[in-house]
């Protein structure tokens, strides 16, 4: 049987399906009796309508149903597969995963734009939320934290659009970033110190290069007697704490009422006795208060910035405090900055799929009226292997960073060596 016949099949066996089921009874069963249930009443129908189906088309039409069932339809075989970090649907029948940081198409199908905006609506009504006409848009997160964006017609042209950037069950490690060769230990072990030591980070770099997944490893070296606030717009850092609140933004409801920003919960979150704070994305005027935070008693926070570089990471950081809606001066803003903040981490996906930090930056404070920096770490490309990877070379700048002071006050001695030694990637 072609695969044309068999989805028609498949759509037929599930509307005789779906008249069948007692979904409130259904609910209350456990998942596991629930589908086999399920499971025996697919077979019987197919056994009943004579489908003249072998062991393993019969097994696979199975298997369908059971995801369209209890799941998400054809989303789920990839949500399965934990090899794949991004699901992109770009209407019913094209559909594009990332796999090892690079995108390849796949042949999976929704029947049609109704069965692509059902899975949707599944998604988002699982937290409250709904998408339709009136709000064609919406950011949700699946239960294993997934974020989800979706984008319905009128606003999308060729159909509903919807991606999914996954996140694996747990953090990375460090050792294992240093072991991927996405940087090396030497700089792992100077960024470990400074988070240990309270020294504020900033983590910059573009859509996918891994900035989140960098800021969870670093959190790692939190000390666990530290009290801890995390803000974020969609739930996705994964910290390994004890004492921590997690806090989320609350989008306007269908009235337009009722939406919670970051501003408001980061002004909140400083009633709340932290150590540091923790902001998932820093992305408007959330910035200035952010800056005052870091320089009156929250030393140690950390955040992630959208730039293609270091020194673009601090000019938008400028621009996001101008959306604030205060009329500082410029050097007033930038003495803000270099005050606030000590080091610049630059994180970048490099042409072969693969992340490494290409940069680690340090501010040394003001030139004038301009914001002074060092790099300390840097990832020189020397080009492309025969099996087509990024060859390249974490190498120091040799230069002895000014926050070795700081280090030295916390109790905590970095090798001399530290800053001389280079490690090949290939």
């Amino acid at each position: 049987m072609d695969q044309l016949d068999i989805e028609t099949l498949k759509s037929d066996v599930h509307r005789t399906l779906i008249s069948k089921l007692d979904l409130e009874k259904l609910s209350r069963v456990n998942s596991t009796q629930a589908r086999e249930a399920v499971a025996r009443m697919i077979d019987e129908i197919i056994a009943n309508q004579k489908i003249p189906l072998n062991f393993n088309e019969q097994e696979r039409v199975r298997a369908d149903l059971l995801d369209e069932v209890f799941g998400l339809g054809p989303l789920e075989p990839l949500l399965r597969d934990g090899g794949i970090s991004d699901i992109l649907v770009n209407g019913k029948d094209n559909v594009f995963i990332e796999r090892g940081g690079l995108l390849e198409r796949v042949d999976v199908r929704f029947r049609d734009d109704r069965h692509l905006l059902q899975i949707i609506d599944r998604i988002v009504s699982r937290i409250g939320r709904r998408v339709d006409e009136s709000s064609p848009m919406v950011d949700a997160r699946l239960p294993d934290g997934s974020r989800v964006n979706a984008i319905i017609p009128p606003l999308a042209l060729d159909g509903p659009a919807l991606s999914i950037r996954r996140f694996g069950t747990g953090p990375l490690s460090s050792s294992q970033l240093v072991q991927l060769k996405s940087i090396s230990a030497e700089m792992m072990e100077m960024l470990s110190a400074a988070v240990r030591a309270r020294i504020s980070i900033l983590i910059s770099g573009g859509t996918g290069a891994g900035k989140t997944t960098f800021l969870n490893v670093l959190s790692q070296n939190i000390p666990q007697n530290e009290r801890i606030v995390t803000i974020e717009d969609a739930a996705e850092l994964q910290l390994a704490l004890q004492n921590i609140v997690r806090l989320e933004t609350r989008p306007p409801n269908v009235e337009g009422q009722g939406a919670v920003r970051q501003r408001q919960l980061l002004i909140n979150s400083l009633r709340m006795r932290p150590d540091r704070i923790i902001i998932g994305e820093v992305r408007g005027e959330e910035a200035f208060d952010m800056l005052q935070a870091m320089n009156t008693g929250h030393e140690g926070s950390m955040t992630t910035i959208h730039a293609n570089t270091p020194r673009d990471a601090l000019s938008r950081l400028e621009s996001m405090v101008a959306m604030s809606s205060l009329t500082l001066p410029e050097r007033t803003v930038r003495q803000q900055i270099a005050s606030a903040i000590a080091i610049v981490v630059q994180v970048s996906r490099l042409s072969d799929g693969s992340r490494k930090v290409t940069s680690i930056s340090e501010i040394t404070g003001m030139e004038e009226n301009v914001i002074s920096m060092q790099e300390i770490f840097h990832f020189k490309r020397r080009g492309i292997g025969p099996d087509g990877r990024v060859v390249g070379v974490f190498q120091p700048t040799h230069i002895r960073p000014k926050f070795l002071e700081g280090l030295r006050v916390a109790g905590i001695f970095l090798p001399a060596g530290l800053f001389e030694q280079t490690l090949e990637v290939n």
